[in-house]
């Protein structure tokens, strides 16, 4: 009896047909679509709310007025929105390995971290992004930049490897899951706090012992911080050297390309719950 070869599919094919499925079904339900877009452009909007508070109480925050802070909150939304739009189920990743549930992925003829991302996906970070391009472009005007094609340029690659950072940060720790079970504290309650919570203020208003944590140990500096400095001719005000900031954006790539790395070799140690 003949057999017929088959060719197996590229795996960037397959997270795109994985990804259109998985979005195929969540579109069908347009009212909670509507309703979970505008509750993330809600959301967000408290925490620019609070920064405009702020500066209409002391007229600025560590000498950034409200155009540069805007700016600098609506790059740190876009780039946490562009990672956590294609790999929000990560936070998934500690339900699916305890139960077990992670099976069905290494028996499958796809990537196993490719069906991962792709078994569901949530359209709240929709929201997330909406809020950080609209922030953006209104940011655009009242902040002081000189919006030549090169600086448009590195606005995008800014946003692209800032995604990467805090992405890399969570897939990384993601791996560490298949050996402790459980990450989600240390990924959503620390890290995830402190990138919300820190990520939209100029590094000048923290302690030096704070800066450098925020800059070597967890790279949040490099997220937005360190960009918006080039961007917006401050780089005078900044405790590192201006060339780290204005290469700040390849970061991202190569911690992401660690992070899958590590993330796959963490995947031997796996072992199923048996439920």
């Amino acid at each position: 009896m003949a057999t017929v070869a088959s060719n197996p599919v590229p795996a960037h094919r397959q997270y795109l047909l994985l990804l259109h499925a998985a979005w195929r079904g969540q579109l069908q339900y347009r009212g909670n679509l509507v309703l979970t877009l505008i509750g993330g452009v809600l959301y967000q909007g408290v925490g620019l709310a609070f920064v405009w508070a702020v500066v209409a109480k002391f007229g600025h925050v560590g000498g950034w007025g409200m155009g540069e802070l805007a700016f600098l909150y609506g790059v740190r939304l876009t780039a946490h929105a562009a990672w956590t739009i294609p790999f929000n189920r990560l936070n998934s990743m500690d339900w699916m390995v305890q139960r077990g549930e992670f099976d069905r992925y290494l028996i499958r003829p796809a990537g196993t971290l490719t069906q991962f991302l792709n078994w569901s996906t949530n359209i709240q970070p929709l929201g997330d992004l909406i809020g950080g391009v609209g922030v953006l472009v209104a940011a655009s005007s009242a902040a002081p930049i000189d919006w030549s094609p090169t600086a448009v340029l590195y606005l995008l690659a800014t946003i692209a490897g800032g995604a990467l950072v805090e992405c890399s940060l969570q897939l990384g720790l993601c791996g560490l899951s298949f050996r402790l079970q459980a990450t989600y504290a240390l990924r959503m309650n620390f890290i995830d706090n402190i990138m919300n919570n820190f990520g939209g203020y100029p590094l000048t208003i923290f302690p030096s012992v704070m800066r450098f944590a925020l800059t070597f140990l967890l790279p949040l500096a490099f997220v937005a911080y360190l960009p918006a400095n080039v961007l917006l001719h401050r780089t005078g005000e900044l405790s590192v050297a201006p060339w780290l900031a204005w290469c700040a954006p390849l970061l991202g790539p190569l911690l992401f390309a660690a992070a899958y790395k590590f993330w796959y070799g963490q995947l031997k140690h796996y072992k199923s719950s048996g439920t």
